[in-house]
């Protein structure tokens, strides 16, 4: 009887999730609709869109047209302006490449492709900062390259091991910020901060004594870099 009283509830409770997730995609598809109306109105390249795209500029904006469809038409005006032949490539980017500091491989447990970038092999260097801004379209252009159908998150590991005074470049880092928030919303699934100085012990970071344990948690040894504890050797982005 008491058994039965049980099962019954966890019925009822899994009924109202399923309910509330049927909701919560109604509600989306309806505001997805509604967006591209209206940004198809003020840019017609705006047709060329999936909804995939359009519904991670609602969901980075809490499902409010008004604002997603600003970030979204700003995004617009942005990739036809700085990348004008649809994607960036490596002979736009020689001085960035040459520090071999980003590399592709090996997806997550949950299909993310994983992007691995060495923080003191970065200085700044003669192509100043419009190179390293291309440089980041770049890259992120190459790892939503590789999700898989389904997917639209990647997974990046930021090593700071050797990261020194020499490799400080807040213009680059708050430029390379802007970008991913604002023209790759809802797009970076996690971000683990390893080998992480002093300085930045006040931020969410990996401890070394837990490196390889924790990134297991995540990422299969066969995926994980060799550097970490895995099995993948590091695969220049250039590369991939």
């Amino acid at each position: 009887m008491n058994s039965n009283i049980i099962e019954s509830k966890e019925t009822v409770e899994e009924q109202y999730e399923k309910d509330e997730g049927m909701k919560s995609n109604e509600t989306e598809l309806t505001k997805i609709l509604l967006m591209r109306a209206f940004v198809e109105r003020q840019d017609p390249s705006s047709k060329e869109v999936d909804d995939q795209t359009i519904r991670r500029f609602l969901r980075a904006r809490d499902l409010n047209i008004k604002k997603a469809s600003a970030l979204f038409l700003k995004f617009l005006k942005w990739r036809q302006t700085f990348v004008p032949n649809g994607s960036i490539s490596a002979s736009e980017v020689p001085n960035e490449i040459a520090q071999n500091k980003m590399f592709l491989q090996g997806i997550d447990k949950e299909g993310r492709p994983i992007m691995v970038v060495l923080g003191a092999r970065h200085f700044q260097n003669k192509g100043g900062i419009e190179e390293f801004k291309r440089f980041v379209v770049y890259g992120l252009d190459k790892v939503c390259s590789r999700m898989p159908p389904g997917q639209e998150k990647f997974v990046a590991i930021g090593d700071l091991q050797g990261w020194g005074y020499s490799n400080t470049d807040i213009r680059g880092y708050l430029g390379a910020l802007s970008i991913l928030q604002d023209f790759y919303p809802e797009r970076l699934g996690k971000l683990f901060l390893v080998h992480a100085p002093y300085v930045f012990m006040a931020i969410l970071f990996v401890e070394n004594t837990r490196l390889t344990s924790t990134l297991l948690e995540e990422i299969d040894v066969s995926q994980l870099p060799e550097i970490y504890g895995g099995q993948l050797a590091l695969a220049p982005i250039q590369d991939s």
